[in-house]
This record gives structure tokens, sequence and C-alpha cells, in this order.
């Protein structure tokens, strides 16, 4: 039986009546995003037509879901609320703090002793606090989720951008920051910019090397890095109905990359069967029994156009597999056009590195299709020629395909299985090379690759693939190698070509496993207690953020202008400073870091306004705290893109910086920086970013009658005497202009539950 059956069945039991209310409030049928959002609203949020993009709507998600490198902070502050237990179910998955370095055995033993003050202490809150605990080595949070916990028609949020893989499962999961996690657990209404609607027809379907991977790598081309912000993306079609829930799941963990706020795929057989494999048949009963509320209405299917804001449509059968990259997700180049880019853009042919699994790629039947081509190469006389790594996404998974047999398929050509853990995907990789200057290239199945993101190393070229596709290359030692047209020469010194991929899309046999790694909370927590060393280098007590001082913002000194893409790994990088997600102080001497200063080029190098020299970001920035004196960040498109980490709202909140001024947001980022307090604004005229002078004094006014659509002014006052007065917007609701006033969200609910 799966866990919290009770709330599923009563979710059930009530939609019918909710989508009916729903349907005729709108005059007309419903998509299945719409049906799932309508049947969340919280109980104090009235029924209307709301307006996509514009109104804010309070919800009622039914679960939160925790990594450990955001559960830390999200819990720090959960412990301010004043609860004794959590509202909703939650779970803290621990999968973020194992670096990848030898192997899975000896990295998942060096983890467990280097973090396990860290652990200890998310284990004692869970036990204390009513939240289920997943134990280091049990997973990926991601396919811990979509095993355990995702089921069609539900809501959840999860303190990962990457939450959206439960929407293989038809669940809306958004990815947020720890302190909408906070409210949510504290029974709080979860609120949301009424999201737009992108729909996606799928046709045909998938042969040969295509994958569900190639579907979101071509999306990811056709929308760009920011083409789904604000929006729902909703699969539909024949197509959609012939992919595995896992192959769902893979496309709607990489909607992230196109800023969506989620992606949604209906409720069909293809999920039952998971849902069965995975011990959950009850579910499956349960939502056959709603099935015509889990998915859209019949004249959506049939006259799409009228339901979504806008819609793309793939055939299928057409569709080649993609490699995207370097640097930025959203640059997709068909296999058969990948020798023509490498040469045009003299990029590093030569592949060091592939890696395959992740949260992004990580099912029974990703592992299985890229044994079956290692299988078929070592049987024609090939090996791998570049460095192999493989990360299962849970222990379920793991001990399955080590049952099965692909774990000594992989070792047969040198393939090393990492930790059940993020890994490389995330930064944690100790990475082996003989000079980090020189140009390289690597390739995997993750879903994340720009600059750094892997290894730290400017010098990486990553590009991201399908599992089958870079386990081909693997065995090629290139990039350039198209499996579909090109040969190989085996150690008989024959032309060979590698078959097409075959594989299972769920274990002949079943899944099975000895330990999942699961541990229940106390029953009752009340006695449970939570120590933080006051000497800890991990872990920090918060102290509550100064309200707001009731004037405008002035004479603040310009930190950094960061030029061009500034994601969250550029504004708190991941990598070696995960460690210190517990410890607000610590983690900020990484704060924009990343970033590059559009006066000089350089990251981590910003003009001291008090003593006109330069020096590190965060230092220059410590030192503006010290003299009493508030500052301002600049920054250009997308502003926040990437990863849901809040770490980067909290940073520059925690050491002095009063103001965000951007050119646009990404989505999640923007809320964060509400959440604690700080402005975010936007320019009114993009152009006047480039008025932005680096000695600027700078003035934000029109905060004594901050309201919700009246825009700001903001005075450049430079240093020849001179100013530009400039008009900037924000997107503050009543609530959210309350958060600023008060300092934060968290002090508010904190008053609220303490009082």
């Amino acid at each position: 039986m799966a866990f919290d059956i009770e709330m599923i069945k009563n979710l059930y039991a009530a939609m019918p009546a909710r989508i009916e209310a729903a349907r005729k409030e709108l005059g007309r049928p419903l998509t299945l995003a719409e049906k799932i959002l309508y049947s969340h609203l919280h109980t104090d949020q009235g029924l209307q037509n709301f307006e996509r993009g514009k109104h804010y709507v309070d919800f009622a998600p039914d679960r939160v879901a925790m990594q450990d490198a955001t559960a830390q902070m999200a819990l720090l502050q959960f412990m301010q609320a004043g609860r004794p237990k959590v509202a909703v179910p939650s779970t803290v998955h621990c999968d973020h703090l194992i670096q990848a370095k030898t192997g899975a055995k000896e990295d998942l033993a060096n983890a467990l002793n280097t973090n396990k003050e860290v652990y200890d202490f998310l284990a004692s809150v869970s036990n204390k606090y009513g939240i289920g605990f997943w134990k280091a080595g049990a997973g990926i949070i991601h396919q811990v989720v979509l095993e355990n916990y995702a089921f069609p028609g539900g809501m959840m949020i999860g303190t990962d951008s990457h939450t959206p893989n439960a929407g293989g499962l038809g669940m809306i999961a958004i990815g947020v920051g720890g302190a909408d996690a906070c409210d949510v657990m504290a029974g709080l209404p979860w609120e949301l910019k009424w999201p737009k609607l992108i729909g996606i027809k799928l046709t045909g379907k998938l042969s040969g090397w295509t994958s569900a991977k190639d579907i979101i790598l071509w999306v990811a081309g056709k929308l760009t890095v920011k083409g789904g912000t604000g929006a729902i993306v909703e699969y539909f079609g024949e197509g959609a109905d012939n992919l595995s829930a896992t192959g769902k799941g893979t496309i709607c963990n990489m909607g992230a990359e196109i800023g969506a706020t989620c992606s949604l795929f209906a409720y069909d057989g293809k999920m039952a069967g998971y849902l069965s494999s995975t011990d959950r048949s009850d579910i499956a009963a349960m939502a056959d029994a709603v099935k015509e509320h889990l998915r859209p209405d019949e004249d959506v299917y049939a006259n799409p156009a009228k339901y979504y804001d806008e819609v793309l449509e793939l055939d299928l059968t057409t569709l080649e597999p993609y490699v995207n990259g370097p640097f930025t997700p959203d640059r997709a180049t068909p296999v058969s056009k990948m020798k023509e880019e490498i040469e045009k853009n003299d990029w590093p042919a030569k592949l060091e590195v592939a890696l395959i699994g992740s949260c992004t790629n990580s099912s029974y039947e990703d592992i299985s299709r890229s044994a079956s081509i290692v299988k078929d190469a070592v049987a024609k006389g090939l090996k791998a020629n570049s460095e192999f790594t493989i990360t299962p996404g849970s222990e379920l998974v793991r001990f399955t395909i080590e049952r099965d047999g692909f774990i000594a398929d992989f070792a047969s050509v040198g393939g090393v299985v990492l930790a059940n853990a993020c890994g490389p995907c995330i930064g944690q990789w100790a990475r082996h090379i003989d000079d980090p200057n020189r140009k390289n290239t690597i390739i995997t199945s993750f879903n994340r690759n720009f600059a750094k993101r892997n290894d730290g190393l400017a010098s990486t070229h990553a590009f991201v693939a399908s599992p089958e596709l870079v386990t081909a290359m693997a065995i090629a030692g290139s990039i350039a190698f198209n499996p579909l047209t090109d040969t190989l020469t085996n150690e008989k010194g024959e032309a060979v070509k590698l078959a097409e991929p075959s594989g299972f899309e769920l274990p002949p046999s079943g899944f099975a496993v000895e330990d999942a790694g699961f541990q229940a909370p106390a029953a009752d927590g009340s006695t449970v207690q939570v120590a933080v060393s006051e000497e800890s280098q991990r872990l920090q007590l918060l102290a509550p953020f100064a309200a707001w001082e009731g004037t405008d913002l002035k004479s603040l000194k310009l930190l950094i202008k960061a030029k061009g893409k500034c994601t969250t790994d550029h504004i708190s990088m991941a990598g070696p400073w995960l460690k210190f997600r517990g410890h607000l102080d610590n983690i900020s001497n990484n704060m924009l870091i990343g970033a590059i200063n559009y006066f000089n080029e350089k990251t981590d190098t910003v003009k001291n306004a008090l003593t006109g020299e330069y020096g590190a970001v965060p230092a220059t920035q410590r030192a503006y705290k010290a003299a009493g004196i508030g500052s301002i960040v600049i920054g250009d498109e997308n502003y926040g893109e990437g990863s849901s980490r809040e770490h980067a709202a909290m940073e520059p909140r925690h050491l002095g910086v009063r103001a965000i001024l951007v050119k646009s947001f990404a989505r999640i980022h923007e809320t964060n920086l509400k959440k604690q307090g700080m402005l975010a604004i936007t320019f009114d005229n993009k152009e006047d970013y480039d008025k932005v002078q680096e000695d600027d004094n700078i003035d934000i006014l029109g905060l004594t009658s901050f309201a919700p659509g009246k825009p700001l002014s903001v005075v450049l006052n430079h240093a020849d005497g001179s100013s530009d007065t400039i008009t900037v917007n924000h997107t503050y609701n009543e609530q959210q202009i309350e958060w600023f006033k008060a300092g934060g969200a968290l002090n508010i609910i904190r008053k609220n539950f303490v009082g």
C-alpha cells in the first residue's frame, strides 16, 4: 500500500465536484492543469475565472519534499514557526552532499562521516516534526518521490527546481524555496501567480535511437531557457500516451530548463503500470475510478489552440536524437549536425568523460537500454574510449539493475557505478583531469550544463543527451560520433555498427530492494531534542531579518552590475559550498562570486566604493554592512535562472544588499527574494541597464507609498554630479508588500504562531 493513502482517497473523493464547479464558473472545458489547480484551491480562496499571468492565487498542496542541501535552511526556518508538527505529509531526502570520487561504496562511507552533523540534524528535526526521512544512499529526491509519493492529480511543492519530475505521474509538482515549504508545512496557504498554459501535442511513436530525453531537448531548443517562464507545460496526444511513465518524468524534470513552473502528462495506462510495479496498485485503482478528471476534457484535445496560450506540435516518428550545449541547455543540435557544429565552433570533439544517470535519466528503462548498447559493443569487440560513470537514481533501481546483471555489463567496459546521489550533476564531483585550464568535453544525461556546473571548470564543454547517445559516444570516445550512420573499428580492425538500443520499460521480474533507506518519524516528537552547536561550521540557527525602516532607500552603493547569464549557480555556487547550506554566514562567502562584473569582465572582482580598490564581492559587501551602508545588485535577463536554492536570495539579504534590479527574473528566484523581504524590481525600459555606472550612488523612491501595480523610481546619481531618474516595475501584491515591510515572510509566520 502507498504512503498517505487516506489523503489521496479524500482528494479523489472531492475532485469531481471541485472540477465541475470550476467548469461551470469558467463556462468551458478544462485542461488537465486547470483541473488540478482548481482542485487544490485553499479553503480561504474564492472560486473565480483567474486571469493567467496576473492573479495571485492561494493553494493547498498535498505534500512537501526537500533535499538535504535545501532542507537545512527550510527546516531552520520551520523551527521558528512555532508548530509542533508539519501540517501536510513532508519528506527529507539526503542526496546532494555525497561527493562522487572513486565509487559508490567508498563515496557513501566518506559522506556519512563528513556530513554526520548535518545528517543527524536533519534526522532529528524530521523525527521531531513528523517528517519522513530518507537516509543518504536511498536515492535522489525526484526518483524516490516518483517511486513512492507522486500520484495522478496531486499537487506537491519541493525545495528543488527539478521537483516537476513528478509530472511524469500526472502531478502538478513545483520547485520552490525553503520559505514556501515552511509556509505549507506550517499549514498556511501557498501563493502562486495563476500560470499560463503551453500545450505540446505529441503524435506518432519513438523508435530506434530516439528517446523521451530527445523530446525535451527539442522543446528546449524551441522555447529557450526562459520560454516557459510563468507557464505550465502540458503534453497531450497519442504520442504522450505512448511514452513510459519514467520517460514522461524525464521530460517534466528537464522542463525546469525552459523556466516552466512545471510540466504535466495526463493519466494513462503507462502510469497505472508504473504505479502497480512500485507497489501502488491501490492508487492505480483509485485513479482509474476518476480517470476522466485526470485527463483534459475532450474539446481540449480537439481544439488545443482555444485552451492553451501557445501550442507546439511534434511528430515523434520524425524526431532524431539531440545533443544540447555547451554552456546552456537550450542550444539544441540534432546528432546529424554535430560534426558540422563542432568544426564551426571549435568544440573539442574528443570525449573525456561520459556520465549517465541522475534524477533526470536513471530509470530501469534508461539503464536497460544503455546496458544493451554496452553488451552489443562488447560482442562486437569494442570497449569504452572515455571515462564512463553510471549514477542510479535510487536504491530500488540500483538493487534491481544489479540483480539483472546491468552493473556487470557496465563494468565490462570500465564503467564506474557512483552512489545513488546527485554527484556530478550538481558539481559534487572530484574530477580527475591533468590540466584544469585545458579545453575539454564531457557529455551527460543530466539536465543542466552551465559553465562550471559539473566540475567547477570553466574550460569544460558540457553537453546533454539521452543515456543511449551518451553511452554510444562513450564507446566511440567522441561527441562527433553519430550511431545512426557511423561505424567504429573494433579490436580486429573491422568496421562495425552499433545496434539500436533495446530495453525494458519495467523490470520483467519486478523491482526488488533490501533496504530502501526510509526512516519513519516518531509518533510523538515532543520529547525529541534538536541541538545545534554554537561552534558548528555547518549549521547556524537563524536570527530574524530586520523590518523595513519605513523610508525610501537612499545612497545605495552599486555592489555589482552583473553581465549576461547570472544563474543561481553564479549567485550561490554548489559543489564545495554545499557543506555550508545550513550555515547562512559561512555560505554567504560565495555570494555572487560567479557573476561577471560588467565593468571589468571579471568574476569576483568589484570596486569598493569606500576604498576605491577592487576586491571579492562578499568581502566588499561585508565592508558595506560593517559601515551601515546599503547596496544594490544590477542584473541582466532571466536573473536567477536555474536551481531553486533560496541561499541565492538569503545571502544578499544577510549581508545587507537592499535591492535587486534586473531586466527580468526567473520565477523561483523572484519569489525567494520576496519571501526574504528583499526588494526585487525590474527596469521599465531595459535599455536603462546601460545607464548604471560603476561609481553611482543609487536612490529608490516611492516605497512610502509602495502598492501593487504602482512603479517605483530609481535615481542614478553619477560621480560627475549628473543623474538619471528611471522607472522600475515590480510584481508585488498586497501580501508580498507586507513581507517586505515585516522584513520577510517568516517574521509574519512567527508572529502569527508564536505571538
